[in-house]
């Protein structure tokens, strides 16, 4: 425990004071992140600094669902043409579809939706017909 300020010394005195006898004991040598420099100073001051830090440490990505289902839209979109079969072509829009008609029910915050869901036998009529005829 520290020792009381005396009466006449003022506080910031008696801070410098403390931190003196502090480093002369050596109770601030070697600290963790010595000689480094401190993340983060010069970037403007954020509230929510440790909320950001904490969801990139943890790898977490909060998009909302509007954003997502069209950034799985794409995703489909390119792996549509890679599969072998129309069961595989109609899975994957399928739930896709599911996808899009639930966020577009649920959507009461952030960014709307304008996507519609896809013609499940269109999208399989364009995979066939890109396909080689040999295939």
């Amino acid at each position: 425990m520290t020792e009381r300020k005396p009466a006449g010394a003022s506080v910031g005195s008696w801070v410098e004071f403390q931190i003196r006898r502090a480093q002369e004991r050596g109770e601030f040598d070697n600290l963790r992140g010595h000689g480094k420099p401190i993340r983060d100073l010069y970037e403007p001051h954020d509230e929510l600094w440790w909320v950001k830090r904490k969801l990139r440490r943890e790898n977490v990505s909060v998009v909302p669902p509007a954003l997502q289902v069209r950034r799985d839209l794409e995703r489909v979109r390119e792996l549509i043409p890679q599969q072998r079969s129309e069961a595989q072509v109609r899975r994957l829009v399928e739930e896709i579809n599911e996808r899009i008609l639930a966020v577009n029910r649920g959507t009461t915050a952030g960014p709307a939706t304008s996507l519609m869901p896809l013609d499940v036998e269109g999208v399989v009529r364009e995979w066939r017909d890109a396909r080689p005829s040999d295939a």
